[in-house]
């Protein structure tokens, strides 16, 4: 009985709330949630919470909450104390705060902004170069005034107390590629002075512009590492984009410099990018000098003159990052362009020192000696944030390659190699993990993975199931939205909260997130719009090419004035949880009856015949609504009558009969955005009677062959419905 009290206690306070105990069965779980409770297991066997942690998620409805005594809830593997709740001791120790769960340490957050966001300039000790006079000069959404007076580098707090000898980051390749490598952080500073020196020498100085045209490689690290050394701006494209597209992005910026490698591995192949490199500079004026990684160990002499990588890396020269203003522009990232130009989005060096020192220590629970790997492209925000491992000293993996070859796991191949604690990738590849009826659990060694990040669309309740069944149950699923506009997440996870199916744990802090119905009031418990009430230094600075700062208002604030409006459908659940509907500008509106398409996609991508969906609503002039779906299905599998069958009750059953679609149709392929995004609202506009040339921007959509097949299919249907109205 001492020893229950005490762990009673012990839960208690690391915010664990504790409900019913008992012996940890199968049966204990089901029948405890059945009763609507939460279920704490207390223990120390690993395969006993392994068992409960399963059957907790196989139940659905309230997932048990599994922690192991004395370790944090979430993560009965967990080695140290949380970070986030070494940070609570410290603001009782230096603030006198105390907070008895997450969600009183969140309301605090967002009540005092300027506390909060001080405290943790305070809790990291920012490298700053001058002291701020005030936290927050001026309160105003957009156009907050951060840490005014104070002068900061990203790079010296990214260097700063560094073991020389430790190992920064981990390069990897596809096989056929070249040989892993590894960087000390002494190899790994040094590179980045080098660079830094070359390009100081070639002109390049405060406000300039660098960009890269790279795969996932540590050149690219060191590249913008050096570039932010001297308060120029960084910009990044990877290869698979065009030569095209990447000066659609790039060239908006006139950069001085362009470095690029000649070429990238994917699918067991090498990719020569000798002649989108030659493009590239001939269309971007204002380029003086191209520096060249020889990826693939190709000629270069058609490219004269460049400068290669090796030399612009050499020698050693003292690392001096040049301090700028809080908001000096830091890098350059870019919408999606699916609807037109993509939009330069500026994101200075103090709100992302602050954003990512808050994300990767509280929310992911990095710290050194831990291996952060995230599956990711440069043109991605994901590699900044993966980058952003770096600020709190853990070991980063990068990665040029197919997550998929030479066979499925190769991501999880990756993580027992590289002793991976922290591994990000999509939804997407967990489904295809889960449908190729892998256990990577069984066939990889991931006695280190402590946490499975997963970003870039919705993560249906099943993969959470197939995560506790296949690779581990002691593996907390981070589920995160959030985007390029802030660099970051507005909901994420925390080590100490439970992780529940088909939800996002916590709202992240200092995010005054909220869902707000038609009349812009906050609801809980209903679905809404996922709306920002007050400014976060991560915020853009502002969009490129916009002095008056019209386009940044229209993006995010003409709905509701001085709140920022992301864009996305959302349920915020009593235990301020998120839900993720899908994209509110592509809401389904049947009969004044506003859902969200992610909702469908769980349902009816959870059946083994369907590999991917796609579901849009159409209005039409004269008042119909067509509401379709289409399905790319399975190899050898026929959309017959019984599997239209299955998919019409699979989501009657899973979601309600009005998210039952009009038409299923089969589809070859979906079309995405290149970072992964269905293009719903485009196919949308396209069986609206819009043309492609006028909605889309081919270079941003990754396979245009899928495409056209909606083209054609929006024409087909728009001439039939002509020749109808004619009779």
């Amino acid at each position: 009985m001492e020893f229950i009290g005490a762990a009673i206690a012990g839960s208690h306070a690391m915010g664990v709330p504790v409900g019913n105990t008992g012996v940890a069965t199968e049966d204990a779980v089901r029948s405890t949630v059945d009763l609507g409770y939460d279920f704490t297991v207390l223990s120390d066997d690993a395969a006993l919470l392994g068992a409960a942690a399963r059957e907790a998620v196989v139940v659905g409805r309230t997932v048990a909450e599994v922690a192991c005594v004395p370790a944090s809830p979430a993560m009965a593997n967990a080695e140290r104390p949380a970070n986030i709740e070494v940070f609570c001791g410290w603001l009782s120790a230096n603030r006198s705060l105390a907070f008895d769960s997450y969600a009183e340490l969140h309301r605090w957050s967002v009540t005092d902004i300027a506390e909060f966001w001080g405290s943790l300039w305070a809790y990291f000790d920012i490298a700053a170069h001058s002291p701020y006079d005030c936290v927050l000069g001026e309160y105003a959404m957009p156009g907050a005034q951060w840490f005014p007076g104070s002068t900061l580098n990203y790079v010296d707090q990214i260097f700063r107390n560094r073991s020389a000898e430790a190992i920064a980051l981990i390069e990897e390749s596809e096989p056929g590629g070249p040989d892993r490598r590894t960087f000390s952080w002494g190899e790994l500073e040094r590179q980045v002075g080098a660079v830094a020196d070359t390009l100081r020498r070639a002109g390049v100085s405060e406000g300039d512009r660098v960009v890269g045209y790279l795969p996932n490689i540590a050149e690219s690290v060191v590249a913008f590492l050096a570039t932010a050394t001297l308060g120029a701006i960084w910009a990044s494209c990877g290869q698979d984009y065009s030569a095209s597209a990447a000066v659609d992005r790039l060239g908006q910026l006139e950069p001085k410099v362009l470095i690029a490698a000649d070429g990238y591995r994917y699918g067991g192949k090498s990719h020569d990018r000798r002649a989108a490199i030659e493009h590239i500079a001939s269309h971007m004026d204002t380029v003086e000098i191209t520096i060249v990684v020889p990826r693939l160990g190709l000629p270069m002499d058609e490219l004269q003159p460049v400068l290669d990588w090796s030399a612009a890396s050499a020698g050693h020269v003292p690392l001096r990052p040049t301090p700028v203003v809080f908001d000096h522009p830091l890098w350059v990232l870019f919408s999606s362009g699916t609807s037109g130009r993509p939009k330069g989005i500026v994101h200075g060096h103090g709100g992302v020192v602050l954003e990512h020192l808050k994300s990767m220590s509280f929310h992911l629970d990095l710290a050194p000696g831990d291996v952060y790997f995230w599956y990711t492209s440069p043109s991605w925000m994901m590699w900044n944030f993966q980058v952003a491992g770096l600020l709190v000293g853990a070991t980063i993996v990068c990665y040029d390659g197919s997550p998929a070859f030479p066979v499925t796991g190769t991501l999880w191949d990756l993580a027992e190699r590289n002793h991976v604690t922290f591994l990000g990738t999509s939804p997407g590849y967990l489904q295809t993990c889960e449908k190729h009826e892998l256990s990577p659990g069984s066939t990889y060694n991931l006695a280190k993975l402590k946490a499975l990040g997963v970003t870039g669309s919705v993560l249906p309740p099943t993969s959470n199931r197939w995560v506790a069944e296949h690779v581990s149950a002691n593996t907390q699923v981070v589920s995160m939205t959030g985007g390029t506009d802030v660099v970051s997440a507005f909901a994420t996870g925390v080590p100490t909260e439970p992780v529940r199916a088909g939800e996002i744990s916590v709202i992240a802090l200092g995010a005054a997130l909220e869902s707000w119905d038609e009349q812009g009031r906050s609801v809980v418990g209903e679905v809404g719009e996922m709306v920002v009430t007050k400014p976060m230094p991560s915020m853009p600075v502002r969009f490129w090419n916009d002095p008056s700062g019209i386009r940044y208002r229209n993006a995010y604030f003409d709905t509701y004035p001085g709140v920022w409006r992301h864009g996305d459908w959302i349920t915020v659940t009593e235990r301020r949880s998120v839900i993720v509907h899908g994209r509110s500008d592509s809401t389904l509106n049947r009969n004044g009856i506003r859902m969200g398409s992610a909702d469908i996609y769980q349902a009816v991508e959870g059946l083994p015949e369907v590999r991917e969906s796609l579901v849009i609503g159409v209005e039409y002039s004269d008042g119909s609504y067509w509401m379709p779906l289409f399905v790319v299905l399975a190899d050898e599998v026929q959309l017959d009558n019984d599997l239209i069958d299955r998919i019409r009750d699979v989501i009657r059953r899973e979601t309600s009969p009005r998210h039952v679609p009009d038409d299923i149709l089969a589809a070859p392929a979906i079309p995405h955005t290149r970072t992964g995004k269905k293009l719903e609202i485009p196919i949308k506009r396209l069986f609206q009677g819009a043309s492609a040339d006028t909605i889309l921007d081919p270079q941003s959509i990754d396979d245009t062959t899928a495409l056209r097949w909606y083209v054609d299919l929006a024409i087909q249907r728009h001439a039939k419905t002509v020749t109808e109205a004619a009779r």
